[in-house]
């Protein structure tokens, strides 16, 4: 039987077997149909035939950003405003994003929540993310310390509402008051805890990762692990007689607990740092993400993060007058190609780190993050050495 496909993309691939040299990725209607080695494919006609010499990647999706392009969702004025990020993210790779805003007044926050639902349900982004309000103010960050709230598990809800099911993730510390509660709520709306900001102990963290598994098992929600919000970055450091969170955090995702964020974008974390946790954990426990803010792809000046001002400066961006890291300047492929070249993560690994990971968080494994057949056909062509030249979407070419 004869197959026909619109394209039909052969060279280096990285499938969830491994990287495969000699392959086919057969795209029709806008999903992927087939992918394997060339000699076994099956008989096709295609409208395109395109043999690349770089890789072929899936599509990769970032559960953590902030913003790029110059624009910023937290401080975005609009929809179209936001759309300037989601785009800007998409042609260098991205094509599932996570919009996340940060601590900010409840009045805020419904108001960003429904401008990145109306994006969620027309399909721009993958979800959103709240980072806050219910953290440590001795682990803010770059956060604003006065919107810094206890656990409020009826806004949980009220925000889950405003979402219409789009609300993914929500980052608490876990000795926030009412942190429990919270946990709860989130798992009852569908929404994974995402544990971090934190001055808590070892013993706390632990006590989340068990809580939020417990809850998620339960409530049957997009995923049914926990993660990390950017592992060691807001988070009380390790020290021998005070272990703190991260430990606890490394220990579950060794045990494949619990998800950890990595911003391995070679300012958030020493390359051997990021080399340590992928040797320590899960196979499927570490997911890569940007924390990028407004100034990723743009150059250095001054940019806002929610209601405070950042200063970006060799594409290190830190609150202005201060040192805290404000986020990241780095697109997603940026990060898994620094996570090769420079901790010496595997090729394969760290790509399924920033695709088919995440979008298991997500609960859209189904449909999104490799590039296996019935997915929605995320390609992105890269050169030898990790850099975009073609992004496909759902099939199409991604534009400027």
């Amino acid at each position: 039987m004869n197959v026909p496909v619109d394209l039909a993309l052969s060279g280096t691939a990285v499938l969830e077997r491994g990287v495969l040299p000699g392959a086919l990725v057969l795209i029709a209607g806008g999903d992927i149909v087939w992918s394997g080695p060339a000699a076994h494919a099956p008989e096709h006609s295609a409208t395109e035939t395109l043999e690349h010499p770089g890789l072929i990647l899936p599509g990769l999706v970032d559960l953590h950003c902030h913003g790029g392009g110059g624009a910023s969702f937290p401080d975005a004025s609009g929809p179209r405003d936001m759309l300037t990020a989601v785009r800007e993210h998409r042609r260098h790779g991205t094509t599932s994003l996570v919009a996340s805003l940060v601590t900010a007044p409840a009045a805020v926050l419904r108001d960003r929540v429904r401008d990145l639902a109306g994006l969620a349900a027309d399909g721009e982004i993958a979800a959103i993310h709240l980072e806050g309000p219910f953290i440590s103010a001795d682990r803010r960050g770059a956060q604003n310390p006065e919107h810094i709230v206890a656990g409020d598990p009826d806004l949980v809800r009220e925000l889950a509402e405003i979402a219409g099911g789009a609300l993914a993730t929500m980052t608490v510390a876990p000795e926030a008051e009412d942190a429990d509660a919270v946990i709860e709520a989130l798992a009852e709306v569908g929404t994974v805890p995402s544990l971090g900001h934190t001055d808590g102990s070892s013993a706390a963290m632990t006590r989340a990762v068990a809580l939020s598994r417990e809850q998620l098992r339960r409530e049957h929600g997009r995923s049914p692990r926990p993660t990390a919000t950017h592992l060691f970055n807001g988070m009380r450091p390790i020290h021998h007689r005070d272990p703190g969170p991260v430990l606890a955090a490394l220990d579950a995702a060794a045990r494949g607990d619990l998800v950890a964020e990595l911003i391995a974008d070679g300012v958030h974390l020493d390359a051997r740092t990021v080399a340590h946790v992928f040797a320590v954990a899960a196979e499927d426990a570490v997911v890569l993400v940007t924390d990028a803010m407004a100034a990723a792809g743009m150059p250095d000046g001054q940019y806002r993060l929610g209601a405070l001002d950042v200063t970006v400066d060799a594409g290190v961006a830190t609150l202005t007058g201060g040192t805290s890291i404000a986020g990241g300047t780095a697109h997603l492929l940026d990060v898994v190609r620094l996570a090769v070249t420079e901790a010496g993560v595997d090729l394969a690994r760290a790509v399924h780190a920033a695709s088919a990971v995440p979008a298991g968080v997500l609960g859209m494994q189904d449909r999104i993050g490799s590039l296996e057949p019935g997915r929605r056909a995320d390609v992105v062509l890269t050169d030898a050495g990790l850099r975009p030249v073609t992004v496909l979407r759902g099939g199409v070419p991604v534009g400027d």
